[in-house]
């Protein structure tokens, strides 16, 4: 499978809280910046992050297999050691991470996965599959 990077655009409360989550965090790079707005490098795909002041979003949970999943929410799909690194690491601060899942078990599509919530709250999910062939299959 070919891989295209994304770009993001999202709004954000403050830019250096962002950018140390981000970069000291995440281990993410930064790319070009302003005041008032950054891109992040996050392994490969760009996020830009906007300063707009107070915003709200009001975002609902779904349930997904047995899991109660936040319906607002990007990700990066990774590969097992980084996607391993990154929970370990992220786990042990003190940050508000869910615990390791495995969806579609034995299916396909089999995939790990666990969240972390950005400065902003927003919800990053870390995604391994166990096939890359089937990231998009049905």
């Amino acid at each position: 499978m070919k891989k295209f990077a994304f770009h993001l655009s999202l709004p954000c409360l403050n830019i250096e809280d962002t950018k140390k989550f981000y970069v000291n965090t995440l281990g993410a790079t930064l790319g070009r910046y302003s005041e008032n707005w950054i891109d992040i490098n996050l392994h490969g795909n760009q996020v830009t992050f906007t300063k707009t002041g107070n915003f709200k979003f009001d975002y609902k949970n779904y349930r997904f297999e047995n899991e109660i999943l936040p319906s607002f929410h990007f990700g990066v799909i990774v590969d097992v050691e980084l996607w391993g690194k990154l929970y370990s690491k992220l786990f042990g601060m003190n940050l508000e991470v869910t615990a390791e899942a495995t969806f579609l078990k034995n299916k396909l599509g089999e995939h790990l996965s666990f969240f972390v919530m950005d400065p902003n709250g927003y919800e990053i999910e870390f995604k391994n599959f166990k096939n890359d062939d089937e990231v998009f299959s049905s």
